[in-house]
């Protein structure tokens, strides 16, 4: 026998002794529960959501030939290839990006104090003036973009003040442009913003501020110092909500930046129903999905841990 194996008689050897890990029958009932909890939500999730976007990759990847029939039995890439390759995809997704950004931001700077405002209110003042910051989600979205419509045209209501004003000459060329889609997406997504920050200012405890106050610092140090890093959470989570949601913008971006003002959504969509090109809408469609996956992962990992580390 090998006496670097052998072992005294009575004592187990350590090589063939394995820990044994019981559960007791009240963690597997736990856990049968929490499954069974959760079962609902996932299928609800397989069946709306994962089952449409792998069909939606799936479709991309066929052919397209309007000559033969339309959609091809053909697995390729090459709709992908077109679209990482062809300038004219490169304008639209910069756009995209661009308004993304810009209504994040104004969002941002608009919302925060407003937010801020509401929080110091008192009763019944801040129950209405919630109400009414909250209202352009009350109104249906085509609703609420053909009102903009009205107000951008050039016989408009802003127009005409502006005449009767003086200020102008003739009616300026509001619709159709990048400013009047910034404005109207601004307009329903700031209230998103104040009820992501609205939830940790609930959070924000008032004697902290007192304190602060109390030991000599101004209003404005108050805030960066010590009202702000409590509410950085909530502004970073309500600005991931507005850009994603920005960047699948459609029925704004259509309505009013018009056929030539072409956002991503409204490219897909024109593929899908314009030229019948349904494997070249899908591929944008995933792409978009793509790139929005890759920014907010990464604005969360570059950002969000970085200021709720500095900021507390």
């Amino acid at each position: 026998m090998n006496a670097a194996t052998s072992t005294p008689p009575g004592v187990p050897s350590v090589a063939t002794a394995k820990p044994t890990a019981s559960v007791s029958p009240e963690v597997a009932a736990q856990r049968r529960s929490a499954w069974t909890l959760v079962a609902p939500a996932t299928l609800y999730f397989l069946v709306l959501l994962a089952v449409p976007l792998v069909l939606t990759f799936v479709l991309s990847l066929h052919g397209f030939d309007p000559n033969s029939g339309g959609i091809l039995p053909t697995v390729s890439l090459q709709h992908y290839v077109d679209i990482l390759t062809d300038s004219y995809f490169y304008e639209i997704f910069l756009r995209t990006l661009l308004l993304s950004v810009g209504v994040t931001l104004l969002c941002v700077l608009i919302g925060v104090p407003e937010a801020y405002f509401l929080f110091r209110m008192r009763d019944p003042w801040r129950s209405l003036c919630l109400v009414l910051v909250l209202g352009p989600l009350l109104i249906s979205v085509v609703v609420r973009t053909l009102g903009w419509s009205i107000l951008l045209g050039r016989e408009g209501l802003i127009n005409a003040v502006l005449t009767k004003l003086g200020l102008i000459d003739h009616p300026l060329q509001m619709l159709f442009t990048m400013g009047a889609v910034t404005v109207a997406l601004v307009h329903v997504l700031v209230p998103l913003l104040v009820l992501s920050v609205w939830t940790s200012l609930t959070r924000l405890d008032p004697a902290v501020a007192h304190a602060a106050r109390s030991l000599g610092a101004g209003r404005a140090t108050v805030m960066w110092r010590v009202v702000l890093p409590q509410i950085t959470p909530g502004i970073l989570s309500g600005s991931l909500i507005v850009f994603a949601l920005t960047a699948s913008a459609f029925a704004t971006p259509a309505l009013i930046g018009g056929r030539r003002l072409k956002v991503v959504a409204t490219t897909a969509y024109d593929e899908f129903l314009g030229t019948l090109n349904w494997p070249l809408g899908a591929a944008i469609a995933i792409v978009l999905l793509i790139v929005n996956v890759l920014i907010i992962s990464g604005y969360n990992r570059a950002l969000e841990k970085r200021f709720t580390r500095r900021l507390g």
